[in-house]
């Protein structure tokens, strides 16, 4: 084969090839540019995100702490209601208690006074009964002596009428 023929079939066979190969790599080299624009819109895209998502955060953050800081606020402020109320019901708990004593104490005074009045008058009425009783059984023997009596002065007048009679026959 000779030189020209050589030329002739590397021009015919591989120099369209190459043209190919080239085209082709111009055509890559363009969807590599739009592939590298795309991934740096979504690279800054993702930039952006980021952003966003630190300043989201930063603002949890910030709604925790205001929030943390106003729940111990609001319980500071109920504790300290809370044991003033507390308080308050210790105060009155021991103010009752010691009027209820106070009570109690006036209460057993007075029901300890009118156990002895009542005693006393309980006392009074079971003598006046006892003298009543004893009076009663004077009656009842001073009865039973006139009844005795009142046989006996029967008797006599049943027998003086006797003697009458007998007299006065005589």
């Amino acid at each position: 084969m000779d030189k020209e023929n050589v030329v002739t079939a590397i021009k015919d066979f591989i120099l369209p090839e190459l043209k190919e190969i080239k085209d082709n790599q111009a055509k890559m080299s363009i969807r590599l540019d739009a592939v590298e624009k795309r991934l740096s819109d979504i690279n800054g895209h993702l930039v952006d995100q980021s952003r966003r998502i630190d300043e989201t955060n930063n603002r949890i953050d910030e709604v925790r702490t205001e929030l943390t800081g106003k729940i111990d606020n609001v319980r500071t402020e109920l504790t300290d209601k809370i044991d003033e109320t507390n308080n308050r019901i210790d105060e009155v708990r021991t103010e009752l208690t010691g009027k209820i004593d106070n009570v109690r104490t006036e209460l057993t005074d007075k029901i300890d006074e009118v156990r002895t009045d009542l005693t006393g008058r309980i006392d009074a009425t079971n003598n006046r009964i006892d003298q009543l009783t004893f009076q009663v059984g004077k009656i009842a023997q001073e009865m039973e002596r006139i009844k005795r009596e009142e046989s006996v002065t029967s008797d006599i007048l049943t027998r003086l009428r006797t003697l009458e009679q007998k007299t006065a026959n005589l």
